[in-house]
């Protein structure tokens, strides 16, 4: 029977890792469907490439960091068939699952950085930025919540009457991603043509609307495995964990329609907001409080990202900072709102616990950001030149455009 059980938890996490997976697709398309036409290729290769090199820095480096387990053993150790003292993997070759799992969360750090420095950002130092990103800082901060490295944990619960709640990653994954995007975006600088000289922003609308709304739809599908599968265990199965993604997704198309006055790209995104924000208390919060913070998450959206546009003039293309970052510091702060038993959710959580932790984790990417493109925009520079950007990342990067047969006149 262990043998049994062991075998339904690796197809259970490798399911969710599947879905998980799956969601950088989402990421891409919702990409390429909101960038020029000139930038669509250059969307595409960036985000699986960046996966690529994910995998990588995770495997040699990033997982270590977070959980003290590398995988430079034999593959009999790493299957389970033979164990050795101070190594566990796992019957059926569990570790490795769960290393493919919590890949994906860590490879959803570069997919979101991507959106906030479209068009104007250089292949390669954004790759090795990837890695340094994926292999260090990312894991570090994965290991305090997820692994209670260092005390951090033990810290929270003595200091706050609980440990921090991030059940599946609105601070861990997507604040910490969004908070190093606004880092980025900003010392990358704004597009070219995107402000006139007195300020006044010029438009640059989507270039394709159902690239976009199919981005948003194969990252909302994916969720249930971003979210439900984070229990990595059958037998931590919770219908509560879907049904609040549900409600919460829906709370955010909700109150986007409304605050966007109907514009497909809030609705779309808003359906995002509201995940991004249940996903740290989705295992604690009651589903009608799910639905208030997935649709506070998409107000937040809305007014945020013309306020990034509008006024503080900061060219995060996708609004990844809104998104990733407001909602997800919201979503780690309403896990101790919602999350009480006040409220009709499941306790154990503690209001300054999550505020604590959700800022600290704000904080502490932020200025990660700051530092790792800082260095890179000195040390070798992170934009392309103005003529690179304009003839757009396609052609200057690759040399091909997204449809290469029609800029031929349809020749065969």
């Amino acid at each position: 029977m262990e043998q049994v059980v062991s075998g339904l938890d690796v197809f259970f996490v490798l399911m969710g890792a599947i879905l998980v997976f799956a969601m950088h697709a989402g990421f891409a398309f919702l990409e390429v469907g909101t960038v020029r036409h000139k930038n669509q290729v250059n969307a595409l290769v960036k985000i699986i490439v960046d996966f690529g090199v994910s995998t990588v820095a995770y495997f040699f480096v990033g997982y270590m960091v977070a959980y003290g387990t590398g995988f430079l053993v034999s593959a009999t150790v790493l299957s389970g068939a033979e164990s050795v003292e101070g190594l566990d993997y796992g019957l059926s070759g569990f570790g490795l699952i769960k290393f493919f799992f919590l890949l994906t969360f860590a490879a959803a750090i570069p997919a979101i950085i991507s959106g906030g420095i479209a068009e104007r950002a250089r292949f390669w130092p954004q790759a090795i930025a990837t890695a340094v990103i994926v292999g260090l800082v990312y894991p570090f901060f994965e290991g305090l919540v997820w692994n209670g490295n260092y005390g951090f944990q033990d810290w929270m619960a003595g200091s706050f009457g609980a440990p921090f709640n991030d059940f599946a990653g609105s601070i861990v994954v997507h604040a910490v991603g969004g908070w190093i995007a606004l880092g980025a975006v900003v010392m990358l600088g704004v597009r070219r043509g995107r402000y006139r000289k007195d300020g006044t922003p010029v438009g640059i609308p989507p270039s394709n609307i159902p690239f976009l709304a199919l981005g948003t739809w194969l990252l909302c599908i994916g969720w249930f495995g971003f979210n439900v599968m984070s229990a990595q265990a059958v037998d931590g199965i919770n219908g509560l964990v879907a049904m609040n993604s549900l409600m919460a997704m829906v709370g955010g198309i909700l109150a986007a329609v409304v605050a966007g006055r109907n514009d497909p790209g809030f609705v779309h995104n808003g359906a995002l907001a509201g995940l991004v924000a249940v996903c740290a208390g989705s295992n604690v919060m009651h589903p009608l409080g799910s639905f208030v913070v997935g649709g506070v998450a998409g107000v937040v959206f809305v007014i945020f990202f013309q306020l990034c546009h509008n006024r503080w003039k900061i060219d995060d293309v996708l609004g990844v900072w809104p998104l990733h970052g407001l909602c997800g510091l919201w979503g780690g702060i309403a896990c101790g709102i919602f999350g009480a038993e006040a409220l009709g959710g499941m306790g154990g959580v503690s209001f300054m616990t999550q505020l604590v932790g959700s800022l600290i984790g704000a904080g502490f990417a932020l200025i990660a950001g700051f530092v790792v493109y800082g260095i890179l925009k000195v040390a070798m520079g992170i934009r392309l030149s103005e003529e690179e950007e304009f003839n757009g990342a396609d052609l200057s990067i690759h040399q091909i455009r997204a449809n290469p047969d029609a800029d031929l006149g349809g020749r065969s």
